[in-house]
């Protein structure tokens, strides 16, 4: 286990507190309801890996089980802090990194490794090992059922669709950012270099790129996207994220298989 400290750019501009998907004429409505939609999952699960890790390959296997799950949504961030022992990381980001780093300083225990799996924001398990990662979504799950935000993903007439509800009796927050990640469902890479050279490795959920795409308030609230302006070449889904600050609780969650 480690330890140690793209062709999307965000069409966003921040006025008066909202973020407006520009050039396109998105609106953005306080007053929508949400729709009905599919049982709200259990618990959001962000593995942090590496393709320079020699710990990671378990931990991108196992995560196709989580993926397969209809209780979960399993997403897949690519850190780039181990690019330096030889081989660069093709699906890394900074910003995968950056918030990796935010996680383990929201909670106080300054603990980043790979592969690192984090469940609904606030408690973190090992990758790879599936015990672990069920024994924390089971000991966090009536927690996150109490303060969980109904959150719809859909989409029509070429747009895509974002519903959030109101706050309920048992959420604490009341502000919330709003993420968008674009998913790549599989990708297999040949690694070339460094620890793990000479594997193919196959990763799933894949997130491609996280950007905020509005803020929530307490009250219902229904964000338009055009879909044309947020495409990224082979990232065929999504999933929405309700989280308190940069990296705190997830409060809501929805994933759209086909975008």
């Amino acid at each position: 286990m480690r330890r140690s400290a793209a062709h999307f750019l965000a069409k966003f501009t921040l006025i008066a507190g909202a973020f407006v998907l520009l050039p396109m004429a998105s609106t953005v409505s306080a007053q929508a309801q949400p729709s009905s939609g599919p049982v709200q999952p259990t618990a959001v699960l962000e593995l942090f890996t590496s393709q320079g890790c020699s710990s990671c390959p378990a931990a991108d296997a196992l995560m196709k089980t989580y993926t397969n799950r209809s209780d979960v949504i399993a997403l897949s961030f690519a850190v780039d802090y181990w690019d330096y022992l030889g081989w660069k990381d093709t699906l890394a980001s900074p910003k995968f990194s950056a918030r990796q780093r935010m996680y383990a300083k929201q909670r106080g225990d300054g603990r980043i490794y790979t592969p690192q799996m984090v469940i609904n924001g606030q408690t973190h398990a090992l990758g790879s090992s599936a015990a672990d990662i069920d024994q924390t979504i089971a000991a966090s799950a009536a927690q996150f059922a109490r303060s969980r935000i109904p959150l719809v993903v859909r989409t029509e007439a070429g747009q895509l669709v974002i519903e959030a509800g109101e706050a309920t009796d048992g959420s604490a927050a009341r502000d919330a950012n709003i993420w968008l990640a674009l998913i790549q469902r599989e990708v297999e890479i040949p690694v070339k270099a460094g620890e793990n050279r000479g594997r193919t490795i196959t990763y799933y959920n894949v997130v491609r790129e996280l950007t905020p795409v509005g803020m929530w308030s307490g009250k219902a609230i229904t964000v338009r996207l055009d879909r044309e302006a947020i495409a990224l070449p082979g990232a065929a889904s999504c999933a929405v994220l309700l989280q308190s600050g940069k990296a705190g609780p997830i409060i809501g969650a929805a994933m759209l298989g086909k975008l």
